[in-house]
């Protein structure tokens, strides 16, 4: 099993996982034709991908899924109530938005559940509920021949189900969206915006999770990817170097071999291969 974050921050996420012949997109964040170019970044087409797996209706998730429809023939796994806040979304779009969205995903829909394990192809999902101010966001691992993996991005605080959860996987991609103080001294953003984010429903940090990794990783993943960072309130070294130390805090104690890697919203990320 593989994966590469085609590009993570507030313009646009997508990861992809690649398991034998299965080809899973997870968000459509980017444009249609940033994906198709991102994926021939990394010897992919977008033609081969067998499933998009959508986790959230927001729009830096979900924003270029419509167009890319019309590119590939894939089904699109996505739960209700996600589907619903999607195509009635009517956020910074035209009034002929909700309709061009519920037409692309006609017919083309698996339901899921968020807290209901499903299958892709050779990849097994499990997903769980993470906090966050969308109608029904989820986390997830993914397990192929007994190997683990999870991606988890946009959530406010680390449940004790997501600590459960991130055990035992070969890797993890987690959101670090912000320095509290950089967003706190961030004169661009207002301070309601900031709240949301601060919230127990709005975005990691940087400190949180250096809090994790000292007292609730296990230290299994061989692999840790930092995403979501915020391109205003955070800096993509400062987000490594906490990581870094709190890591190097778990010492003699608790050994690691886990390497702290960086996505970026511009470029992917090289394959990690578990």
């Amino acid at each position: 099993m593989k994966l590469t974050v085609l590009g993570s921050g507030s313009t646009g996420n997508a990861v992809l996982i690649v398991a034998g012949e299965t080809r899973v997109l997870v968000d459509a964040g980017l444009s249609a034709k940033e994906i198709a170019r991102r994926l021939a970044l990394v010897g992919e087409d977008v033609q081969r991908l067998d499933a998009v797996l959508v986790t959230h209706e927001h729009g830096d998730h979900a924003g270029g899924l419509r167009v890319l429809l019309r590119t590939v023939d894939c089904p699109v796994y996505i739960s209700a109530k996600t589907h619903d806040a999607y195509v009635s979304e009517r956020f910074n779009v035209s009034n002929e938005e909700p309709r061009k969205r519920a037409k692309a995903l006609r017919d083309r829909v698996e339901q899921i559940e968020s807290s209901r394990d499903f299958c892709i192809g050779e990849i097994d999902f499990h997903p769980f509920t993470i906090p966050h101010d969308a109608v029904d966001n989820f986390g997830f691992t993914a397990t192929h021949q007994g190997v683990k993996i999870a991606t988890l991005m946009d959530f406010g605080h680390i449940t004790t189900l997501v600590s459960e959860r991130l055990r035992g996987c070969a890797a993890i991609v987690m959101e670090s969206n912000h320095s509290r103080d950089m967003l706190k001294a961030c004169d661009v953003y207002p301070w309601e915006l900031k709240q949301r984010i601060l919230s127990r429903l709005g975005h990691l940090s940087n400190e949180d999770v250096a809090d994790w990794i000292r007292e609730g990783f296990d230290g299994v993943a061989r692999h840790l990817v930092l995403a979501h960072l915020s391109a205003r309130a955070n800096n993509p070294y400062l987000a490594k170097i906490n990581a870094e130390v709190a890591l190097q805090e778990r010492f003699p104690l608790f050994h690691t071999d886990t390497q702290i890697s960086l996505s970026f919203p511009k470029e992917p990320t090289p394959w990690i291969e578990v």
